[in-house]
């Protein structure tokens, strides 16, 4: 992409920005900040990254430690993948409360856009730890003057602007005069013309800075996160979702439509919840037919409109949750749930709020331990159990796609949707780069990551938890999906956030 060369363009590109700017997202739609649980050998790490909106910004850091006893953290930024990576800079040390020594507060600098990730050096009574969280930088928007200094720096403008003429006409009117001397009509008529002239030019100086800073905003909003397009086709039970790249004209800023890494064994993790009430939801995983094509052939679903978040993670580990929608035509045939596919059917949220256990169709139930008070920016660990028919903790629980759970968060006007799990947010093709594994696999025709969870035959707890903070308040609808003796079961709940 050419850099915009006319003021029409500018304008035009700065409009588009602005009305664009609500729909942006990453990793997530409308969640930005990262919440993640990871092991540093011996130290357990609760952390809270929360980036910038604007790429250079400063990022705030916090972490809470458990299990071995932490004496200090210092933390860095670098990118996942290439050169930089194996350049990091002078790390900065992060703050101890006094009140509560287990947790640590910092900032950093992120001065690029791109797929980050944080360094923390742990040291404690059991020695020296490295570990890292993805951090997905991207700027989401353009920062505004505030009013009032607006109105501050006018004034003084309109005072310098003044000044300046009247320093001209004062110079060309007095400037040889004798002192005591008055001024000749004509010197006068001379500062007249000078102001005038001085006013002229410092129009001019005004116009072309202006036009120079629109520019320069308008090449600054190129860099603003923008997502791949997607457009869904669906013919019979068919559906195809064609990714395009996104160039911005800038090298950092392209990302490719053929480029995916696996995550939890698929390239795709596909949600679809019918509109308006939520009361069907879809956990979907279409495969790459082509560059840029993934295609499923949907299982059977209500009639109706559906809205669809797609999760990738680029060959960076960058992640991208891609938006669409799709109508359900009451004739679709469908076919059967894939293996990992799965599906639910809560009530319309029309019918009131969920509570805080969740009736299953095998006679199961999902029970959530709600926290007494939530409120919007807030890291928690959200904590559901599996129980059996009988109301006890089940005891066939399984791995699902190498996890013991997986979770979305979405706010019922669409404008949140996080897909998590119980390390965190961050997507585990990510989590697994940072940390420099190479654990890989060969299946399905495809490369996938191994997230063993361990033997077999090792139990798996029937209480899952998952770190993750609501953006803003507002009511929200938690799916939670878990798998025992094959089965895999979607519970849901409410829950309004003032």
């Amino acid at each position: 992409m050419k850099r915009l060369s006319n003021p029409i363009r500018v304008h035009l590109l700065l409009l588009l920005c602005a009305f664009a700017a609500p729909l942006r997202a990453h990793a997530h739609v409308g969640s930005k900040d990262v919440y993640e649980q990871v092991d540093a050998g011996p130290y357990k790490l609760f952390v809270t990254i929360r980036t910038p909106i604007v790429i250079p910004g400063v990022a705030s850091v916090e972490a809470r430690s458990s299990g071995a006893t932490v004496k200090s953290i210092r933390i860095t930024p670098l990118p996942i993948t290439g050169e930089a990576s194996k350049h990091p800079p002078t790390s900065d040390p992060m703050t101890n409360s006094t009140a509560d020594p287990a947790f640590f507060t910092g900032s950093i600098w992120m001065m690029a856009s791109g797929s980050w990730q944080v360094r923390f050096e742990v040291v404690g009574d059991a020695g020296d730890q490295i570990v890292s969280v993805p951090v997905p930088a991207v700027a989401l928007s353009t920062l505004k003057m505030q009013h009032g200094l607006g109105i501050t720096l006018g004034i003084l403008g309109l005072f310098l602007i003044v000044s300046m003429a009247g320093i001209v006409a004062a110079a060309v009117r007095d400037a040889r005069l004798e002192p005591g001397a008055i001024p000749s009509p004509n010197r006068r008529r001379r500062a007249i013309l000078a102001t005038a002239g001085s006013l002229v030019v410092m129009a001019l100086l005004i116009w072309g800075g202006a036009a120079w800073w629109n520019v320069e905003a308008a090449s600054y909003a190129l860099d603003v996160y923008h997502p791949m397009a997607l457009t869904p086709a669906l013919s019979g039970n068919t559906l195809d979702l064609n990714l395009q790249s996104y160039d911005g004209g800038k090298e950092r800023s392209f990302r490719s439509n053929k480029d995916f890494l696996p995550d939890h064994g698929h390239l795709m993790h596909l949600y679809a919840i019918r509109e308006p009430e939520m009361d069907a939801v879809f956990h979907l995983h279409p495969v790459l037919a082509s560059a840029g094509d993934f295609r499923i052939a949907l299982p059977a679903m209500p009639a109706g409109t559906y809205k669809l978040y797609g999760d990738i993670v680029h060959a960076n580990g960058f992640p991208e949750t891609l938006v669409s929608t799709i109508t359900v035509p009451a004739d679709m045939p469908g076919g059967p749930l894939g293996p990992d596919d799965a599906k639910g059917s809560p009530q319309p949220l029309s019918q009131g709020q969920l509570g805080n256990s969740y009736k299953l169709p095998d006679g199961y139930m999902i029970v959530w331990d709600r926290p007494s008070t939530i409120s919007a920016n807030t890291a928690y660990a959200f904590r559901f159990h599996l129980l059996d028919a009988n109301g006890k903790p089940a005891t066939d629980v399984e791995p699902y796609m190498g996890m013991a759970g997986h979770a979305a968060f979405v706010k019922t006007d669409g404008a949140v949707f996080a897909h998590t799990h119980p390390e965190g947010s961050a997507a585990m093709a990510a989590l697994m780069l940072a940390n420099g594994s190479n654990e890989w696999s060969a299946s399905d025709n495809h490369t996938v990551m191994n997230m063993d969870m361990g033997s077999d035959s090792a139990p798996i707890s029937s209480t899952v938890q998952f770190p993750y903070g609501f953006p803003s308040p507002g009511r929200y609808r938690i799916f939670i999906q878990m798998k025992h003796s094959a089965t895999i079961e979607t519970g849901a709940f409410d829950v309004t956030v003032p």
